[in-house]
C-alpha cells in the first residue's frame, strides 16, 4: 500500500468516524453522545435560532474536539449553521452575518473573539452570540463587557465542559493534570490546586448533562488526590443544583461518581493488550486518532481476524441483490447506495491493514512478549501453576535483543509490581543490566503514584476475583482491576471505609437494608437499587483502553445499570511512561521537552 492511498484512506476515515459516530458504538443506548448533543442543541441552537436566519459559528480547539465528537456537518446545517470557522484563525469579515461563538472561558479565546469586535465599525460580524463551555471568570467577563457590549446579543454558560469520547467513555481533554497531580515538585502547589478546582468544574458538567446529582466517594489511600477531588465536586455539585436555570434544588439521584487515583491498578497501563483497539494504539503509530476506533475495536485480535471476511461478504451479499434490476427505480437506488458500499469497503481496508500491521508485530516479537506478561501479572501460568522464581521468568525478556527498552522496562515494572516492590540493590542490578539508567526514571518515579517501588510494600496487594471461568485466549487472562471496582459498586460490595462517600449517599446506594413502612419489601430491594441507576467512575491521570472495554463489559451484564467511565486523558503505555519520567522535572523543562 503506497502512502499516498494510506494518507487518502487514513483522511477519509478519520472524517468519517469523527462524524457519523452511530458507527463506533457498541451500546444501543449512545448515553454520552445523545446527552451532549441535546445540551448542545437546547441551550445554544434553539436559543439563538430564527426562521430563515444562518449563522457563521466560532470554535476554538477544545469546542472543536467536542462539537466533532457528538454531531454531524449536516446536523449544524439543520441547526441554520453555513460556516463553522477556528477562532484562532485570521478570518475575512461577513458583516452581513451574525457570529455564534462557542468557546471555552480562556483568555485566549475570550481575546480572539475581541479580535473581532475592535469597533462598531470594524466588526466582522454582524453580532455576536456567546456560548461559554462552562464558568467564566468575572475579569474575562468584564473584559468582554467593557469592549464590544453593544454587539453581543447573547452571552451564556452552558455547562458542558468535556469530550464524549464514545458512548460510555468521556475525556477532560487535559493531559497536562497528570503531572500537576502527580509531581513531587513543591513549587507546583499552586498549579495543581487550579488544576483541581478546573477538573471539578468540568466533572460537575459531565454530571449534569446526564442530569444526575450522584452520591460522591473515592478511593481513600495511598494518595490523597482522589479525596481532594470528590470533596471539590461534591462542593461544587451541591452549588449547582442549587444555582440551576430552574431555581430548584435536585435531591441526589440514583447514581454514584467514584474518583480513583490512577496508581490504583499499575499493571493495566503497562501490559501488551490484544484486544484490537488497545494493540492498535500500543503497537502502530496512530497520531491524533489518524485511525479512529471502529466497530470491532473492542474484539480480541483473533477474532477480528474472522470478522473482517465475514464483513466485507455482507457488503458483497447487499450490492449483488440490486444486481439484475433495470428499470430507473432500481439504478436510482443502487446510485444511493454507491457512496455507502464505498465507505464500507474502506473502513474494512482499513482495518484490514490495522489488522495486519497488529499481527506483523505480535509474530515477531510480542507473542512470547505476552505470556511473560501475563505470568508476571497474575502469578501464575496458562495452566493455573504458580509461578515460583519471577526472575527466571523475567530474564529471558531483558536477554532478547529484539526487544526495545520499553518493552523491557514494561516487564521490569510488571516484574516489581508481581512482587508488590523490590530492594534497592536489585532494582540497581536490573537496570545496570538491562543499560537503561536514562531510563531508570521511567521506573522509580512511580512512587510518586502510591505503587510501591523500593522498597518492597510490607502490605498485601488487594485481592482479586477468580475469574479462570471467564478466560478464552491464554495470552490475554489479565482483567484491570477497574472491572472488580465496577461490579462491586453495582452489587454494593465496596467496603466504605476503603471507598468513603463525601456526603450521606443515595438511600438505594447506602447498603444498609434499612426499610420503613413506606418502602418495598426487602426482597425487591437490590432490583429497586439497580433500576434507573447510572455509575460514573473518574480516574486522575488517565484510563486505558482495555479499562475503557470494562465498561462496555459490565454495562452488558448489568442491563439495568450504565457505566460511564472517563479521566483527564486517555493513556497508551509508551506516553504514560514518557509522562512518569518528567514527573520529577520541573515544570519549565518539561514544557520545552514537549516543545521540542
Amino acid at each position: 500500500m503506497t502512502n499516498c492511498f494510506e494518507f487518502q484512506v487514513s483522511k477519509e476515515l478519520s472524517q468519517e468516524t469523527h462524524l457519523c459516530l452511530d458507527f463506533l458504538s457498541l451500546s444501543t443506548d449512545d448515553l454520552l453522545w445523545e446527552s451532549a448533543f441535546n445540551k448542545i442543541k437546547a441551550t445554544v441552537f434553539d436559543d439563538c435560532k430564527k426562521e430563515d436566519e444562518w449563522k457563521i459559528m466560532l470554535l476554538d480547539e477544545f469546542t472543536t474536539k467536542l462539537l466533532a465528537s457528538c454531531c454531524k456537518m449536516t446536523d449544524l446545517l439543520a441547526e441554520g449553521i453555513t460556516v463553522v470557522e477556528n477562532i484562532y484563525k485570521i478570518r475575512e469579515p461577513v458583516r452581513q452575518m451574525k457570529a455564534l461563538y462557542f468557546i471555552s472561558p480562556t483568555s485566549k479565546s475570550v481575546d480572539c473573539f475581541l479580535r473581532d469586535f475592535p469597533s462598531k465599525s470594524e466588526s466582522k460580524y454582524k453580532a455576536a452570540y456567546i456560548y461559554f463551555t462552562d464558568f467564566c471568570p468575572d475579569s474575562l467577563f468584564n473584559k468582554i463587557k467593557s469592549s464590544c457590549s453593544k454587539s453581543i446579543r447573547r452571552c451564556k454558560e452552558i455547562n458542558i465542559s468535556f469530550i464524549p469520547l464514545e458512548s460510555q467513555v468521556y475525556t477532560l481533554d487535559v493531559p497536562d493534570a497528570f503531572y500537576y497531580c502527580y509531581s513531587p515538585d513543591p513549587s507546583n502547589a499552586n498549579g495543581k490546586d487550579a488544576v483541581m478546582e478546573a477538573m471539578a468544574e468540568q466533572i460537575v458538567t459531565v454530571c449534569a448533562s446526564l442530569d444526575e446529582n450522584p452520591g460522591v466517594r473515592y478511593k481513600s489511600k495511598p494518595l490523597n488526590n482522589a479525596s481532594k477531588l470528590a470533596q471539590l465536586v461534591e462542593k461544587k455539585l451541591e452549588n449547582y443544583y442549587k444555582t440551576d436555570e430552574k431555581s430548584l434544588i435536585k435531591g441526589k439521584t440514583h447514581s454514584q461518581l467514584i474518583i480513583i487515583d490512577r496508581g490504583f491498578d499499575p499493571v493495566s497501563t503497562v501490559l501488551h493488550e490484544l484486544t484490537f483497539q488497545a494493540m492498535a494504539y500500543d503497537l502502530l503509530p496512530i497520531e491524533n486518532d489518524t485511525y479512529k476506533q471502529v466497530r470491532i475495536r473492542h474484539r480480541h485480535i483473533a477474532v477480528v481476524l474472522e470478522e473482517i471476511p465475514k464483513l466485507m461478504k455482507e457488503i458483497s451479499s447487499t450490492k449483488k441483490a440490486t444486481e439484475g434490476k433495470t428499470s430507473l427505480s432500481a439504478l436510482a437506488q443502487l446510485m444511493k447506495k454507491m457512496p455507502h458500499f464505498r465507505k464500507q469497503i474502506t473502513k474494512q481496508v482499513v482495518h484490514l491493514n490495522i489488522a495486519e500491521d497488529c499481527m506483523n508485530k505480535f509474530k515477531s516479537n510480542i507473542e512470547k512478549l505476552c505470556k511473560t506478561e501475563q505470568d508476571l501479572a497474575l502469578g501464575t501460568d496458562a495452566e493455573g501453576q504458580k509461578v515460583k522464581d519471577s526472575m527466571r521468568v523475567l530474564l529471558p525478556v531483558l536477554l532478547n535483543k529484539n526487544h526495545d527498552n520499553y518493552d523491557k522496562i514494561r516487564a521490569i515494572l510488571l516484574y516489581i509490581f508481581s512482587n508488590n516492590g523490590t530492594t534497592e540493590e536489585n532494582l540497581d542490578r536490573l537496570i545496570q543490566n538491562v543499560k537503561i539508567e536514562n531510563e531508570s526514571d521511567m521506573i522509580r518515579n512511580w512512587s510518586y503514584l502510591g505503587v510501591p517501588i523500593v522498597p518492597p510494600s510490607p502490605q498485601g496487594k488487594p485481592s482479586r476475583k477468580d475469574r479462570s471461568a471467564e478466560e478464552t485466549f491464554q495470552l490475554s487472562r489479565w482483567t484491570p482491576y477497574i472491572k472488580d471496582i465496577l461490579e462491586d459498586a453495582i452489587d454494593n460490595r465496596l467496603d466504605s471505609k476503603e471507598w468513603p462517600y463525601c456526603s450521606q449517599c443515595p438511600a438505594v446506594w447506602n447498603g444498609s437494608g434499612a426499610v420503613s413502612a413506606r418502602q418495598k419489601p426487602r426482597g425487591n430491594y437490590l432490583e429497586d437499587r439497580k433500576n434507573g441507576s447510572t455509575l460514573i467512575v473518574f480516574v486522575i491521570g488517565g484510563i486505558t483502553y482495555s479499562e475503557m472495554r470494562c465498561a462496555y463489559e459490565v454495562s452488558q451484564a448489568h442491563k439495568s445499570c450504565g457505566v460511564i467511565i472517563g479521566s483527564t486523558h486517555i493513556l497508551t503505555p509508551k506516553k504514560l511512561l514518557d509522562d512518569i519520567k518528567m514527573l520529577n522535572k520541573s515544570k519549565d523543562k518539561v514544557s520545552i521537552m514537549k516543545d521540542e
